[in-house]
C-alpha cells in the first residue's frame, strides 16, 4: 500500500515541477518578446522622441543631446587641401601671434619669437556644425574641430643672461568651437559684408614644450612661464569674445569690433564647509576671480589662515563685453605658501542669469571642474553679491555698490529723517522707518578685555573666556581662555555676516573654564550697525 502511495505521490510531483517549469520558460518567452518589442521601439525613436518622453532634468550632466550636424563632406576636401592651407596659413599665424606672445612675454626673457612655424601635415577634423538664430542682420555659424596636430613650431628663446634656447612646442592637442559671423547681410554677392571668426569655446589644449638639444628643466620656471605665455596668447588674441574681422565688401565694420558693453560689479562675501586640504590645521583659502582669464583682469582675495569658513568681504569690477555668452568663474585655494596653492573647488555664474540694474544674491556649491560635472563630493560653497550694470543705463537705477552710497540704509534715515527731509518729526516715525530697513553686512568683533571679574573658583581666581552668539543665525565664537586671571585681556577679533542688522542680536557671555563651565557673567547688545 506505501508502494502505491509514494508512487502517486512522486507522479503528481513530477507533473507540478513540469506544470512550473513550462509556466516559466513561456513568462520567460513573454518577457524577452516584450524586450525585443521595447528595443526595437526605442532603435525607431528620433532625438525628439527621446526627449519628449524624459525631460532634461532626468538626465544625467554627461548626456548631452547635440544639435551640430556631421561634417564628413568637408573633412575629405580640406584634407586634400592642407598643404596648400598649411603654406597660406602658417605665415598669416605667424604674424599675428608673435606680438601678443612679445606682450606677455615673461620677465625673465629677452625675447621671444618664432624661428619655425608650419601647421603639419595632420589636417584638423570638424566634428560638427551648427546655425545659431540671431535676428535678421547677420548669420552665426559654430564649427566644433578636432586636431592632433604633428606641427613643426620652434621658438626662439634668449634670456638676459645671453642664453638662447630653441623650445619645440609638440604634441599638439586641441579640442574647440569656432565661430564664424557673416555679417552684414546685402544684396550684393555674397551677400554679406565681411566675416568675423573666433574661438568660442577651448575645450582641451594641451602641448608639450621641449630645448632641441637640451633640457627646459635647466633653467627652473622656464617651462611654466612659456606655458602660461602661450596660454595667455591665445586667450587674448581669438578667444571669444575678442573676434578678428575680415572684410569681403569695401564698407565700415567698426561696429563688429570688440568693445565693452557694461560693468559687473562683483562682492565675494564669504565660503563655507570648504574642503581641509591640510593634514595639520586648517586651510587657508583665498578667492581667484575672472570673467576673462588674463593677468591683468584676474582677481584676487586676501588670504584667510587656518579658517574652513573664511569671510572676505571684497569688492571688485569687470568689463563685460558680451553679457550674452560670458560668466563669471571664482576658483578657491589653499595658500601653501612658497609652494603652490592646492585647489578647493571653482563655480561660475552666467552673466545672462543677472537682471540688468539688480543685485543677485547667490550661494554658488564648489565643483571640481566646470565643464564636468560628474563629481558629487560636498567641497563647500562661496558666497557673491552680483550686479551687472550695462553702459548708458548708469542714469536709470541706482547702483548699491557705488562710493556714492558708502553710507548704510540706517546713517541716510537718521541723517535725512524719515521723511527724507532734515527734521525728524517724531522719534516714532523714526522708528517705523527702521523697521523696514534691512542692512546686510559683515560685523567684526574685538574682545579686548574684562576687569574685576568675581572670584568663582574654590582654589584661585577664574579661567575666564568668552561666548559670542549671534541672536538669529546662532552662530557662535569664542576667545581663548585665560587662566587663572580676574582682569583678563585677550586682543582677539571675530568676524560674523550679519542679513539684518536692525533686527539680530549678537549677545555676550563671560564664562570660567572649569569641569561644569560656570557662568560668571551675561550681557545682551543690540546690533544697531553701519555698513
Amino acid at each position: 500500500m506505501g508502494f502505491f502511495v509514494g508512487l502517486l505521490f512522486g507522479l503528481f510531483a513530477g507533473l507540478a515541477i513540469v506544470v512550473l517549469f513550462v509556466r516559466s520558460e513561456n513568462s520567460r518567452s513573454n518577457l524577452r518578446t516584450k524586450l525585443a518589442t521595447t528595443v526595437a521601439a526605442f532603435a525607431r525613436m528620433t532625438v525628439e522622441d527621446s526627449r519628449k518622453i524624459l525631460p532634461a532634468e532626468f538626465y544625467p550632466s554627461w548626456v548631452v543631446f547635440s544639435q551640430r550636424q556631421k561634417l564628413t563632406w568637408l573633412n575629405q576636401h580640406l584634407t586634400k587641401i592642407w598643404p596648400y592651407v598649411d603654406e597660406a596659413a602658417s605665415d598669416l599665424i605667424k604674424a599675428s601671434v608673435e606680438p601678443v606672445l612679445e606682450q606677455y612675454r615673461p620677465v625673465i626673457l629677452s625675447s621671444l619669437k618664432f624661428s619655425k612655424f608650419t601647421l603639419g601635415a595632420v589636417a584638423p577634423q570638424f566634428t560638427g556644425v551648427s546655425i545659431l538664430e540671431d535676428g535678421a542682420d547677420s548669420v552665426i555659424m559654430e564649427l566644433e574641430m578636432q586636431w592632433d596636430a604633428n606641427s613643426n613650431i620652434v621658438l626662439a628663446i634668449k634670456t638676459y643672461l645671453g642664453v638662447s634656447l630653441p623650445v619645440q612646442v609638440k604634441d599638439i592637442g586641441f579640442t574647440g568651437v569656432f565661430r564664424l559671423i557673416f555679417k552684414p547681410l546685402v544684396n550684393e554677392f555674397p551677400c554679406f559684408g565681411a566675416v568675423c571668426y573666433s574661438l568660442r569655446k577651448k575645450k582641451k589644449l594641451d602641448f608639450t614644450l621641449k630645448v632641441i638639444g637640451g633640457d627646459i628643466s635647466t633653467i627652473p620656471g622656464l617651462a611654466d612661464a612659456i606655458e602660461s605665455t602661450i596660454r595667455d596668447a591665445i586667450e587674448d588674441s581669438i578667444m571669444w569674445p575678442v573676434r578678428k574681422i575680415i572684410p569681403i565688401l569695401p564698407g565700415d565694420y567698426s561696429d563688429l569690433e570688440l568693445k565693452p558693453v557694461g560693468m559687473l560689479e562683483v562682492k565675494l562675501i564669504q565660503a563655507r564647509d570648504l574642503t581641509n586640504k591640510d593634514i595639520i590645521g586648517k586651510s587657508d583659502p583665498y578667492a581667484v576671480l575672472f570673467v576673462r582669464p588674463l593677468p591683468d583682469r584676474t582677481k584676487k582675495s586676501k588670504i584667510i589662515n587656518n579658517d574652513l569658513n573664511p569671510i572676505w568681504n571684497e569688492h571688485y569690477e569687470f568689463i563685460i563685453e558680451d553679457a550674452t555668452t560670458q560668466h563669471l568663474v571664482v576658483r578657491i585655494y589653499d595658500d601653501e605658501g612658497v609652494q603652490a596653492s592646492e585647489f578647493i573647488g571653482c563655480a561660475q555664474v552666467l552673466l545672462s542669469e543677472l537682471e540688468p540694474g539688480k543685485v543677485k544674491d547667490v550661494w554658488l556649491n564648489l565643483v571640481k571642474d566646470l565643464e564636468i560635472q560628474r563629481d558629487s563630493k560636498y567641497r563647500g560653497q562661496v558666497h557673491l553679491e552680483l550686479l551687472y550694470c550695462p553702459f548708458g543705463m548708469e542714469n536709470s537705477f541706482t547702483n548699491p555698490f557705488s562710493s556714492d552710497f558708502s553710507m548704510t540704509s540706517l546713517e541716510r534715515v537718521l541723517k535725512n529723517g524719515a521723511n527724507g527731509t532734515d527734521d525728524i518729526e517724531n522719534e516714532k516715525a523714526v522708528t517705523h522707518k527702521k523697521r523696514e530697513i534691512i542692512i546686510r553686512g559683515v560685523l567684526s568683533v574685538t574682545v579686548i578685555s574684562a576687569e574685576d571679574l568675581p572670584i568663582v573658583d574654590l582654589m584661585g581666581k577664574a579661567d575666564p573666556y568668552v561666548v559670542l552668539t549671534m541672536k538669529k543665525s546662532e552662530l557662535k565664537k569664542k576667545t581663548r581662555v585665560v587662566n587663572d586671571s580676574l582682569n583678563p585681556v585677550w586682543n582677539q577679533t571675530f568676524d560674523f555676516v550679519v542679513e539684518d542688522g536692525l533686527h539680530d542680536m549678537l549677545i555676550l557671555e563671560v564664562w570660567d573654564h572649569d569641569t561644569f563651565g560656570k557662568k560668571i557673567h551675561w550681557l545682551d547688545y543690540e546690533l544697531y550697525l553701519g555698513f
